[in-house]
């Protein structure tokens, strides 16, 4: 893939583009700042994964996209305009387990498709296609309650592709996986993003995750989350989990942790002098 600088090229329609994006919860116990003046690009057919530290607003960007949340400010387009209804070209793949329990592998994955007009012929055929895609297909008949934490997810992303949307939302999809079940799941998902042209948006803390997986990292701050680096993924195509061994992928691990560790420093002095001056000033006023 062909990587480009998106915000610097004015021209250019991205399939998904944030301006400015600012959100804040309240609740009883008062505000939170999930998001602070977010902005990014992502490119048509593109692997784009948003990296940063726990809690740091990564989730709320994702389910801003997906129409499960409204911003406070700022814009959210698709393919250059604002999209009343992501669901018609947005799926979405959770951390947790989402798919129906008390359905079989085959329900589960033809259950989107009801809404998307296909008769039952095709969609038990097109659920069966996306059952052998993601290596299920002697699980066919299995309930979901019955399968491994890792072939739960591959139903959920069996599930999302076979809807054929432009753009794939995942949102720490594999977090709750064990280290191996993890490697063999990114190992598949890289499989079938190279051969499809999808979009795809990926949530992840790991660094080594998204090295691996993305062709363009945004790198998050701590809370309230903004993006503080753009990182072009040059590693070439076809990947496999061995890129990890390389020295030039332990390189880039490397700077990465000691950008998001620098700046993590950095928000806890700014915050620290922050409070120290407001005591000042409310210590000159006692006086």
């Amino acid at each position: 893939m062909k990587h480009r600088k998106l915000s610097a090229d004015a021209s250019f329609t991205p399939a998904v583009r944030l301006r400015r994006l600012c959100k804040v919860f309240s609740g009883a116990s008062g505000t939170v700042r999930a998001l602070n003046d977010l902005s990014m690009d992502v490119a048509k057919g593109e692997f784009a994964v948003i990296l940063g530290p726990s809690g740091s607003g990564k989730s709320t960007v994702i389910r801003i996209v997906a129409g499960l949340e409204r911003p406070t400010s700022g814009s959210v387009l698709i393919n250059g305009s604002p999209c009343p209804d992501p669901g018609r070209v947005c799926s979405m793949v959770f951390q947790s387990y989402t798919s129906f329990p008390w359905l079989t592998v085959l329900q589960n994955i033809e259950f989107g498709l009801r809404y998307i007009g296909l008769g039952k012929e095709r969609r038990c055929r097109r659920a069966k296609e996306f059952a052998r895609l993601v290596g299920l297909e002697d699980f066919e008949a299995a309930y979901v309650s019955q399968l491994s934490g890792g072939m739960k997810q591959r139903v959920a992303i069996a599930s999302a592709l076979a809807t054929d949307p432009e753009i794939l939302l995942m949102d720490e999809p594999f977090g709750a996986l064990d280290s191996q079940t993890r490697l063999v799941m990114q190992e598949q998902l890289l499989t079938i993003c190279e051969a499809s042209d999808k979009t795809v948006l990926f949530v992840t803390h790991d660094i080594e995750e998204a090295l691996l997986l993305g062709d363009r990292i945004y790198v998050c701050s701590a809370r309230p989350g903004r993006i503080i680096a753009e990182l072009d993924v040059a590693f070439p195509h076809p990947r496999t989990v061995s890129l990890r061994n390389r020295k030039d992928f332990v390189d880039r691990k490397l700077e990465i942790f000691h950008l998001l560790r620098d700046h993590y420093y950095t928000q806890k002095l700014e915050a620290a002098y922050e409070q120290r001056r407001r005591r000042g000033r409310q210590d000159f006023r006692r006086q």
